[in-house]
Formats: C-alpha cells, sequence, structure tokens
C-alpha cells in the first residue's frame, strides 16, 4: 500500500514538472515582451525628448531681420545640430521632417496648423529611427520569434510667444513717438524720430526744442536713469514706482495696451551719447504717444497708448537743432517680455515682438 502512495505520488510530482516547463514557456515569452515593449517606451521617450529640445532651440533662429528677412537654412541647421547632440551622436533629419512656418492662432487649440504665409514664428520637427533616416530601434528577446528591430518616431512643434507688455529686464529705449507718426510707417521703414526739428502738441503749438524722453518710472527721472534704461533695460524700481503712483494696475509688467500718462520732457541731453552709441544696431522697445500735453517749459505728459519696436541704426549729437536718432520701424525677440498667454489671441499683441518659445505640441 505504502508503494503505490509512493508511486503515485512521483506520478503526481512529474505531472506539476511538465506543467510547470508548459508554463514557462508563454511566461518567458511574457518577460521577454515586457523588456522589449520597456525598451521602446524608453527609446520613444528619448526620442521625444530630444525632438521638443530641438525644435525649442531651432524657433530661436527665427528672429527677422528689420525688413523681416528670416534665413530658413539657419534654422534647418540648428535643427540637426541639436538633434544630433541630443540624440547622443550623428542623426540624420530629413528635409521633409522640418516644418518652418507661422501657426495659424484660430487652430491652436483644436487642430493645430502650420501655414507659409507672414513672418514665421514655429518650428515642426520630426526624429524618426524607421530605417528611412536613421537605423530602427533594436529588440533583444522578440529575435527569437522574427522581430529584431521596431520603428520609433517623435514630433515636436514649438512656437515663439506673441508678446503683450513689458516685465523687467525689457529692453526699452525712453523717447516718445506720435502715433500717427507710428502708423504711416511700414515695418522696415527707416526714418529719424526728430524729423524737422520740431513736433506739435495736442492744439498744433510747436514745442521747443527736439523731441523728448519719456520718464517710465519715477517722475522726474535723471539722466543717470535714462542711461540705465538704455543700457539695462525696465527695472523692477521702474515698475514699482508705476504701481505706487496708481499708473499701471500691478508692479509684475506694464500692458502694452494699458493707456497711461507720463512724464516727458523736450531735449535730448548730450549726457546720454555714450549710451545711445553702446546701442546702435540693436532693437528696443519705444513707446507711442497719441495725445502730448504742454504744461510749461520742460515739463510735458505724455498719453503712452502702446509700444513699438525699432532698431537703433545712428545717432547724431550736433546741437539742438540737428541732433537726432535714425531708427527703422523693427521686429525683435526679447525673453524678458510679457507673454501673451492665451496663443489664439494674436490682437492683444505688441507688433513685431516676439518672446521666450512655447511647445505647441
Amino acid at each position: 500500500m505504502r508503494r503505490r502512495q509512493y508511486r503515485g505520488a512521483r506520478r503526481r510530482r512529474g505531472a506539476i514538472l511538465i506543467v510547470v516547463a508548459l508554463a514557462t514557456i508563454p511566461l518567458l515569452g511574457m518577460v521577454a515582451f515586457a523588456v522589449d515593449y520597456g525598451y521602446l517606451l524608453k527609446a520613444k521617450s528619448d526620442l521625444q525628448r530630444a525632438a521638443d529640445a530641438t525644435a525649442l532651440a531651432a524657433v530661436l533662429s527665427l528672429e527677422p531681420t528689420a525688413n523681416g528677412y528670416q534665413d530658413l537654412e539657419a534654422v534647418r541647421a540648428v535643427v540637426r545640430e541639436y538633434a544630433a547632440a541630443n540624440t547622443g551622436g550623428e542623426f540624420t533629419v530629413l528635409d521633409s521632417d522640418i516644418t518652418i512656418g507661422r501657426f495659424e492662432p484660430s487652430t491652436i487649440y483644436t487642430n493645430l496648423q502650420i501655414v507659409q504665409t507672414g513672418i514665421y514664428d514655429s518650428v515642426r520637427v520630426t526624429l524618426r529611427r524607421d530605417g528611412n533616416a536613421n537605423p530602427r530601434a533594436p529588440l533583444f528577446f522578440a529575435k527569437a520569434i522574427g522581430f529584431s528591430e521596431a520603428s520609433v518616431t517623435a514630433t515636436a512643434t514649438a512656437a515663439l510667444q506673441k508678446a503683450q507688455g513689458l516685465k523687467a529686464g525689457s529692453d526699452i529705449l525712453p523717447f516718445g513717438i506720435p502715433l500717427s507718426e507710428w502708423e504711416s510707417m511700414n515695418t522696415g521703414s527707416s526714418w529719424n524720430i526728430y524729423g524737422d526739428g520740431r513736433i506739435l502738441d495736442d492744439w498744433g503749438n510747436e514745442i521747443p526744442g527736439n523731441w523728448g524722453t519719456i520718464d517710465v518710472g519715477y517722475s522726474g527721472n535723471s539722466t543717470d536713469d535714462l542711461n540705465d534704461q538704455i543700457l539695462n533695460g525696465l527695472q523692477q524700481t521702474d515698475l514699482d514706482a508705476l504701481y505706487e503712483t496708481g499708473t499701471i494696475p500691478t508692479s509684475t509688467h506694464i500692458n502694452a495696451f494699458y493707456a497711461m500718462w507720463l512724464d516727458a520732457d523736450t531735449g535730448l541731453s548730450v549726457g546720454l551719447k555714450q549710451s545711445i552709441y553702446q546701442i546702435i544696431g540693436q532693437q528696443r522697445l519705444i513707446p507711442i504717444y497719441d495725445t502730448l500735453l504742454d504744461e510749461g517749459g520742460d515739463n510735458m505728459e505724455a498719453h503712452i497708448v502702446n509700444w513699438g519696436v525699432v532698431t537703433l541704426t545712428d545717432a547724431h549729437f550736433h546741437g539742438s537743432v540737428n541732433t537726432h536718432l535714425d531708427i527703422t520701424k523693427s521686429y525683435m525677440y526679447d525673453g524678458d517680455l510679457y507673454a501673451q498667454s492665451d496663443l489664439s489671441d494674436d490682437t492683444n499683441v505688441i507688433e513685431n515682438a516676439f518672446t521666450t518659445p512655447v511647445l505647441l505640441e
């Protein structure tokens, strides 16, 4: 009796071993699948990070020249440079996988469209490891069932945000331009904002001297303050001063479309000469006024209604009659500008001013 039980136990143990052996095969297959699948997920994630970084870097190269020219070949070169740097070696990006254009605001939150009209502000990049541009991703255990590699692709689209206002650090030129003069000029057109040496106030009265400075901050900015703004941009102390006097509703930024009265002074002080010479060739935001009130002497108030982008192309300091600056209505990229957070709104933005890039998809 005991002998039969022993033999029966041996038969049961043998059957269990067979079952375990048979079950091990699919279990090993599942483990192999999990390892390869995990590897592909990581490869996809790494490629997506590389695409994101590449698109963000490339879109910064889209800053136009004063006349609107954009070097698209330079943008493509940046795409290839950053794709290689972010994938750890040589990496091929096909021309067909680089789309440069302008994102259509009305499609930003629905079905994003990149169009080839106007000033370009977007770069879409596809990085692929699919056997066409680069080798496919290798597999490990899947080779046992005839799959040695798999395709992996990643796409990213980055755009330059449009600027809505000015924050601390924003590059400004604290001189006023009449709205009528600004609207009469096309982008890329050059003129000197001193003009014929005179400007008229809202009643048609001629203001002595040449065009003047705008006090963007403390009332009665000194020459030192103006020099600091010309060289270093808008300061937080300027924003604080405007907020403390109730001129702006927040101390974080100046909304470009928030109308405000600021003190102004006639003339262009020779004390600004060296600072002006240092920024020739650079872009600056300049305040635009629609009304200028002459309070007598050098005391004026300017009603600022907008800001515009200019390039300072030259400067002339030859006494009170012939001193003027040559500027071009232009484009700019300034990472310190306050962005329009609603990408579908292309109306409440500073014309031709772009700021930090953002991923769209």
